[in-house]
């Protein structure tokens, strides 16, 4: 085994270790993939379901060799929100659709032609760059959970009840982490949580402030439900399928420049963690295509598109745990809590400030993932070509950048975030020249 792993990609491990470390993926995963559909008006069952069932796909199309987990992306909020406020929610689901498609299309690409083209569009420079402004994107959404009630983050709503659960999570998650040995060392992220929980529940019985968990969404839920079915206004249930529009189609496409890019980096850190190059085996062509059908799966049952995920590569990277069999576990988990709703309204009582002590983590894990990145990748930043392109990537994905015109008179067009930070990543990288040094290098790869 390699980098003091505990246990490798292809290694299972007993079932009684089994269960609580895939329980631990689900709960590294849980917040922001219910979150998504939260946003957007989407169903939270649903989006467990696909998030399960799309990364068992991933797992089929990938041989059972990269260990990642697919959520619920954050990235394609904006694009779900617009087309689906002005030509209905089934149109983003063909948008999403189109862009798990057009994944598949890069990977076919890929395959015949290799991907270097793509290593001269997207360097070390711009993934690293692109995966810190992802990770923090999401810092204020963990600053919110952990010291704001209903995370708003408006001053009137700062609550030192919330900051203290979050702080003692936080203490027991890095506790763990740092201080407990052999197996509880693989759990560290679970007992946080449930440090965290208890803490609360705890509190709550001695000092009012702190009831705050609700157990009264357990007792109304069902104990079974079809995940895929969703109810309109009269109760109704309905099949929510996809349908398609140029405009959809087109903006999910250029969002998913993105995504590609996330999926790039992801993989490329997945690779760093474990000590294998997944980049040559199972190939981009594997890992895109499974994350390309996972996306385009996910839109025919009305989920929200699908991503790896970084929060469960932080959970591995802690834990040196990267067994396949145990992400598997959380898939098929995911899809068992989508169905048993009693449960997974369970899962939902965790109380805000104990996801954001755990988030001021694993966030804090995505963006150091790409630190990490430009640091073993070599990136030069005596070269102000390299320092530029960081620059500008971090500015305008942290700064909340967007590009916005109208296309024709129906609909207004907006580029935002990591998006757009992706597409000027990618530009300034392609126009910019090598300097001699650079080239240099280049030409001698």
């Amino acid at each position: 085994m390699t980098n003091n792993q505990i246990l490798g990609p292809s290694d299972r491990p007993p079932l009684a270790r089994w269960i609580p470390l895939s329980f631990q993926h689900v709960f590294a995963m849980f917040g922001a993939t219910i979150l998504v559909p939260l946003l957007t008006g989407l169903s939270t069952s649903t989006a467990l379901f696909t998030a399960g069932t799309g990364t068992l796909i991933y797992i089929a199309v990938t041989g059972a060799q990269v260990p990642a987990f697919l959520g619920s992306s954050f990235a394609f909020i904006p694009a779900i929100v617009a087309i689906g406020s002005k030509y209905g929610m089934p149109y983003a689901m063909g948008g999403a659709m189109s862009a798990g498609l057009f994944y598949c299309i890069v990977a076919l690409i890929i395959k015949f032609s290799g991907k270097g083209w793509i290593d001269k569009a997207l360097p070390p420079v711009v993934i690293g760059s692109v995966i810190i402004v992802i990770g923090l994107n999401l810092a204020p959404t963990a600053i919110k959970e952990a010291m704001y009630i209903g995370s708003t983050g408006v001053s009137s709503d700062y609550s030192l009840v919330y900051l203290s659960i979050s702080m003692v999570t936080l203490a027991v998650a890095v506790t763990a982490t740092i201080f407990f040995k052999g197996f509880f060392n693989t759990l560290s992220i679970l007992i946080g949580l449930l440090g965290g929980y208890l803490f609360t529940l705890i509190m709550g019985q001695l000092v009012p402030a702190y009831r705050i968990i609700d157990f009264s969404g357990v007792r109304q839920a069902h104990w079974f439900g079809l995940p895929f079915l969703q109810t309109d206004t009269a109760g109704h249930y309905f099949w929510m399928h996809p349908e398609f529009n140029f405009v959809a189609i087109l903006t999910f496409i250029i969002v998913s420049l993105a995504t590609i890019c996330e999926h790039l980096g992801d993989t490329l850190v997945t690779s760093k963690v474990v000590g294998k190059d997944f980049y040559k085996e199972p190939g981009l062509k594997r890992t895109l295509t499974g994350d390309g059908l996972a996306t385009a799966w996910a839109s025919l049952w009305g989920g929200p598109p699908n991503t790896t995920y970084g929060e469960n590569i932080g959970v591995m990277a802690i834990t040196k745990v990267y067994s396949v069999w145990v992400i598997g576990g959380a898939a098929v988990i995911a899809v068992i809590l989508s169905f048993c709703q009693k449960f997974g309204a369970l899962i939902q009582t965790i109380p805000g400030p104990v996801l954001g002590g755990i988030s001021m983590l694993l966030y804090g894990l995505i963006a150091s993932s790409g630190l990490r990145t430009i640091v073993e990748s070599g990136v030069d930043y005596k070269d102000k070509r390299n320092l530029t392109i960081s620059s500008v990537v971090m500015v305008i994905g942290i700064g909340g950048g967007v590009l916005q015109f109208d296309v024709g008179h129906s609909f207004q067009f907006s580029l935002g975030g990591v998006a757009l930070a992706t597409v000027f990543g990618i530009l300034l990288n392609l126009i910019i020249p090598l300097t001699p040094d650079e080239t240099g290098k280049a030409e001698s790869v």
